[in-house]
């Protein structure tokens, strides 16, 4: 199994951390700013997870997840919405996808590490 975890996120320091930390954690990171790029990626190499923003432009963090499981048809991938907003949980739970999970910025590591765990176990 492929030990990359793409993270999907506009603001670059929180990339910089999160390569970081996913590199202590031993994934190798693949760093996407942006939805669109980060569909198209993972169209070709599938990673073993998905840590997604929710507020990016100009795909959001929900539209790129629409896309990835309907259009892209990639329901086997688990992903991780990684946001501050407190509304999100709510709209998750409609969803009702269990390879779906959620972090709150600000994320630490040890939350990081059990929520990769969870899924990638």
């Amino acid at each position: 199994m492929t030990r990359k975890i793409v993270v999907v996120e506009d603001d670059q320091p929180i990339l910089d951390l999160m390569e970081i930390l996913l590199k202590k954690l031993g994934y190798e990171p693949v760093l996407i700013p942006n939805g669109l790029d980060a569909l198209t990626y993972v169209r070709s190499e599938p990673p073993a997870l998905i840590l997604l923003d929710i507020m990016m432009s100009p795909l959001s963090g929900w539209e790129f997840l629409e896309r990835l499981r309907t259009e892209y048809n990639q329901r086997e991938i688990p992903v991780i919405l990684f946001t501050a907003s407190p509304t999100v949980p709510e709209k998750m739970a409609e969803l009702h996808d269990p390879k779906l999970g959620i972090l709150q910025k600000p994320v630490t590591f040890n939350e990081l590490k059990n929520a990769i765990q969870q899924f990638l176990a």
